[in-house]
Parts: C-alpha cells; sequence; structure tokens
C-alpha cells in the first residue's frame, strides 16, 4: 500500500454518468484510481461502486475531498462513504462458549490479516472459558445474561461500544438473541455467523438435525444482524460435502471450519469496505 490510499463507495439510483462523474472528480482532484468495481442491479434500478485510489502527487486532504465529493454526489442522490484506509476499523468481539471463531480471528488479526483494532471482548461466561487463549492488550467484560437481566446486560454492552468507539460488532458465536432495540441500534454495523447454510435447521443442534435427515451439504452463514432473527442481509456462506460415514462429531467439526473461514472473509470484506447494503441483501465486491 503506497503512503495515503482511500476507499470510496456509493449507491444511488442507476443513470448514465455516474462513473464519468466519479472518474472525473478524482482525477480533477490528483488522484489516481487503483481499483475499480461496479454493478447496476436491474431489478432494483441501483448502482454500485466500490472505487480504491490514491494521491501519488502530494498529501490529500480527506474533509476537503468529502466536502467536494458530497457536492458533486447530491445531484446523483448518492448514499456515500470516502474512508482513509490507514485508519483502521474498531471492532467488539462477542463470544460465548464456543470459542473457535474467536480464536481464528485473533490468530488472524495478529498475523496481519485483519486490518482491525479490537476494543474489546465481551462475553457471557467467565474469563477462564478461554483459558487456551491470549487475550493480552484486549480487555475482556465477563457480562452474564438471564431473560430477566437482558435489557441491562444488552445496556452494559452499549456503553462499551459508545466508550470505546467501536465501528463494528462481531458475533463470534455469541449464542444470545439480540433483542430488537439492540439489534437496530447495530444495523449494518454488527455481523453474525450462523452455523448453517441458510435456511436450514433451526434451534437446537443444527448439525444433529442435519445427521438425522441424511444431508450431503453443510454450511455457514456471515450475515449482518437484524431484529429478524437470522434473517439479515447476507455477506458470505460456504459448504462442505458430507457422507453417510460422517457422524455428528464429525459435522461439528467439519462446521466449524467453515464457520471461522465463512467469518474471516465477511470481517475482511466489512473492513475492506467491500459490503454494500442493497435492501435485504448485499453488494460485495470481492478481491
Amino acid at each position: 500500500m503506497s503512503a495515503q490510499q482511500f476507499v470510496l463507495t456509493l449507491s444511488c439510483p442507476d443513470r448514465p454518468g455516474i462513473v464519468s462523474a466519479v472518474s472525473t472528480f478524482l482525477f480533477a482532484n490528483g488522484q489516481n484510481i487503483l481499483d475499480a468495481q461496479q454493478y447496476s442491479d436491474i431489478e432494483t434500478g441501483r448502482f454500485f461502486m466500490r472505487v480504491s485510489f490514491d494521491s501519488p502527487a502530494a498529501q490529500a486532504d480527506l474533509p476537503t475531498l468529502q466536502a467536494g465529493f458530497g457536492v458533486m454526489a447530491k445531484p446523483f442522490y448518492m448514499v456515500w462513504q470516502l474512508r482513509d484506509r490507514a485508519v483502521q476499523q474498531r471492532v467488539l468481539l462477542m463470544v460465548s462458549k464456543f470459542d473457535h471463531c474467536l480464536a481464528d480471528i485473533l490468530y488472524r488479526w495478529r498475523r496481519g490479516e485483519m486490518p482491525m483494532t479490537p476494543t474489546a471482548i465481551v462475553s457471557n461466561h467467565p474469563l477462564e472459558t478461554y483459558a487456551g487463549l491470549d487475550f493480552a492488550g484486549i480487555p475482556f467484560h465477563h457480562l452474564p445474561v438471564t431473560r430477566a437481566t437482558k435489557d441491562e446486560q444488552e445496556a452494559a454492552v452499549w456503553k462499551i461500544i459508545q466508550d470505546t468507539k467501536t465501528d463494528l460488532v462481531v458475533l463470534a458465536r455469541y449464542m444470545q438473541v439480540l433483542s430488537e432495540d439492540f439489534a437496530g441500534k447495530l444495523s449494518g454495523r454488527c455481523i453474525n455467523i450462523h452455523h448453517s447454510f441458510l435456511p436450514g435447521f433451526k434451534g437446537a443442534k443444527p448439525y444433529h438435525q442435519a445427521h438425522e435427515r441424511g444431508v450431503k451439504l453443510i454450511g455457514a452463514t456471515a450475515h449482518y444482524v437484524t431484529s429478524a432473527l437470522d434473517e439479515g442481509p447476507i455477506i458470505e456462506q460456504d459448504i462442505e460435502r458430507i457422507s453417510h460415514r460422517d457422524a455428528p462429531e464429525d459435522l461439528v467439526r467439519k462446521g466449524a471450519d467453515i464457520e471461522r473461514r465463512v467469518l474471516a472473509r465477511a470481517i475482511r470484506y466489512h473492513l475492506e469496505d467491500r459490503v454494500i447494503l442493497n435492501g435485504r441483501k448485499t453488494v460485495v465486491f470481492t478481491d
């Protein structure tokens, strides 16, 4: 990555001249386009675009670029974001008993694969549950929850999110259903990993249900959280073929592997501004 890179994402009603207007604005402001992707949704009539660019001549002033682009974007009714890629997003991780996704995220982050700054780890289980994991440098909050204390617990989580200026919340197998109010506050910035290739088997022991039905594929789904349980816009999915030889324990093991890689990809896509909401769906500009 060069000294200063930016990423622009936008959506708007589709019409001629959008790409020309964006590229002309960037050229006129001394910017060099590195990568550009676009998509026109024929069904909704909306246009989506992601552009990464740099400033080869001199340091660019981000507020000035944003102000100028806002003027250009107004006639197109654009919903847009222009961000400095050097500024890492701040991410809060929530987890319950199963820690495989959390461990994978922390491993990838320490390897430099996740361009983020962890702000906190929140769990409804105590710290000793994760004796095998290294949380050094990341604040841990044990916030147990019951049906009677759900509002109080979510208020405590929300305070942590605000105090740490968290940009993204990741439910790394956090096995609690968020309230409608809490999910609404996190709209578009909370990613969940679902242990099934949605739509799929709901309720307890999904892999055991799948085994009883003799399924030949299992999968996992990463999606944005909404007030409707497991109905949020899907970011990423993956599957693995299984056979009659696989016991429920094999499905659990293979399912955990799928969950890890699907959640990791979804988080990275979000952090790199590759995901744009499109109603109940998403547009994902993969690399």
